[in-house]
């Protein structure tokens, strides 16, 4: 009989409150038409920014339901991350290092709201990423670069987005959104020391304790090899 892994599913901040921001928008829309009916004439301008306030509030509402359920799913076997435009996944075995991302800067040391992970190979990757989100990962993660650049851990020449063919460690030759992306994986783990990056906003709870639960995941994940 085939053992069931335990799962460990994470729902992420960015999605807190869809169903609230559509019902809000809703309730403003409304009580709005009510009162329009007879003050179109003298609240009229008034009027149409409520409306337009109100939907903003439902397309924020609409963007958060739209997001998946779960942003990460973690395993005895690996952690998969899970975002609108797709999702990659690893294995705990070609994880070298998962930390937290502090840089100093002076006398002084900034912690950058992301959780860094550093994989043995980057190759592993590859396959494990969909191309929607290897190319969308490339700007999201832009802000990275921008500090690597202000911190002087990259020079601007490398700064740009690297179109050039990717060859894996197997031989095999990349091109497209993934070629790119595993440029700028390589980039990020020069100048920061990480390849795969977690932001705050796709975890529930506090840094430093994730942080720790993907430590722990990791170690534990020996026990079902």
């Amino acid at each position: 009989m085939k053992k069931t892994l335990p799962v460990i599913n994470i729902k992420a901040q960015s999605n807190h409150h869809a169903l609230f921001l559509m019902s809000v928008a809703l309730f403003i829309t409304f009580c709005t038409l009510a009162f329009s009916q007879g003050h179109w004439r003298q609240f009229h301008l008034v009027i149409i920014f409520i409306y337009l306030c109100s939907l903003v509030i439902f397309i924020t509402g609409i963007a958060k339901y739209l997001e998946p359920k779960y942003s990460l799913c973690l395993n005895p076997l690996g952690i998969k991350y899970q975002h609108r435009y797709g999702h990659w996944k690893i294995e705990w075995q070609h994880i070298q290092r998962i930390s937290l991302i502090n840089e100093a800067s002076g006398l002084s040391t900034i912690q950058l709201p992301y959780i860094g992970i550093r994989l043995i190979n980057l190759s592993t990757l590859a396959d494990k990423v969909s191309p929607r989100l290897a190319n969308r990962l490339i700007h999201e993660q832009k802000p990275l670069v921008a500090f690597a650049m202000s911190q002087k851990l990259l020079p601007l020449d490398q700064s740009l987005i690297n179109f050039e063919p990717f060859i894996l460690s197997s031989g095999e030759v990349l091109t497209g959104p993934l070629a790119a992306f595993l440029h700028h994986c390589t980039l990020l783990n020069q100048a920061l020391g990480y390849h795969l990056f977690l932001p705050e906003t796709a975890i529930d709870r506090d840094l430093n304790e994730f942080c720790t639960l993907l430590t722990q995941c990791m170690r534990s994940s020996a026990e079902y090899n």
